[in-house]
């Protein structure tokens, strides 16, 4: 199972790569909000992970910072139409 969760957390590194190379190239400003959040994702996974011993008193305003902006994220895509 610790395969399958580097795996993911791999993969989420990827789609921060992929977003951003998006709002770079394509001027998609959304996909700065959404990369945002999946590099908070990677940070989250990663500190448990390898178990950093993060408080949470960092780890969740971190998460909530993630959520905010992936719905701002959305909103922009929203706005787009």
């Amino acid at each position: 199972m610790e395969t399958l969760q580097l795996l993911s957390i791999v993969v989420e590194a990827v789609v921060v790569f992929m977003l951003l190379y998006g709002a770079i190239k394509k001027g998609a400003v959304c996909a700065y909000g959404m990369a945002l959040t999946f590099s908070i994702f990677v940070f989250y996974d990663l500190a448990n992970y390898f178990d950093w011993g993060l408080s949470q008193n960092i780890l969740t305003p971190a998460f909530f910072i993630a959520t905010l902006s992936a719905l701002w994220a959305v909103w922009k895509m929203g706005q787009e139409d």
